[in-house]
């Protein structure tokens, strides 16, 4: 690993990182628009019938988003310590490789031969345990986009329920496109993660 390599994977977990930050507080304000919505939903009774069982949706698909980024951020976190773990060794390695060669002709130099084996080694399973928690938080980047698919397809049905409910009509609407704002926003931001890991890999195959 170069220094241009290793500094685009800190700048690529750096703005994962920043992200799901962003992904975490727009699943918070989804939260807090069910929550809303369940009140107006409450007064307007009857008029908003069937806005009622929407509301736990909107509820439940924002949990479910904040519990998935939670567990991202630990891989995130994670992908960070295994940066810097694959950098120690890859300068570990560098440094024995220029002291063999310099060492090449020097007696017992063999012995350097085992140290120089082990940082190898060391280097490629830091690397293989780096791509292997790569590839699974695109998985998991994948899961997030389920919610914010669903939480698109509610804030059309809000809408349409929202049209029956009168005088409440304004405000439910409003909530419908809260939720659908906020999928966007989760959409943007997931498709920003990809490419930062996509910048990554990039990187590495260069």
């Amino acid at each position: 690993m170069n220094n241009s390599q290793t500094k685009s994977q800190f700048v690529a977990v750096a703005s994962i990182a920043a992200e799901l930050s962003a992904v975490m507080d727009v699943a918070k304000e989804i939260s807090l628009a069910a929550a809303n919505a369940k009140a107006i939903a409450f007064r307007a009774g009857e008029k908003a019938k069937g806005f009622q069982p929407i509301t736990d949706f909107i509820n439940e698909l924002a949990k479910e988003t904040i519990e998935l980024v939670n567990d991202i951020n630990e891989h995130a976190l994670l992908l960070y310590q295994l940066t810097v773990n694959e950098y120690r060794t890859a300068s570990a390695y560098n440094k024995l490789q220029e002291v063999n060669t310099l060492a090449v002709e020097a007696r017992y130099s063999e012995t350097l031969h085992p140290s120089l084996q082990h940082a190898s080694e060391q280097n490629l399973e830091c690397r293989k345990h780096f791509n292997q928690h790569v590839s699974l938080l695109l998985d998991q980047l994948g899961e997030v986009m389920h919610p914010a698919r669903a939480a698109r397809v509610i804030a059309a049905n809000s809408r349409i329920e929202a049209s029956q409910a009168g005088e409440y009509l304004q405000s439910l609407q409003a909530v419908a496109e809260s939720v659908d704002h906020a999928a966007q926003i989760i959409h943007e931001k997931v498709q920003k993660c990809r490419s930062a890991l996509n910048v990554i890999n990039l990187s590495e195959a260069a």
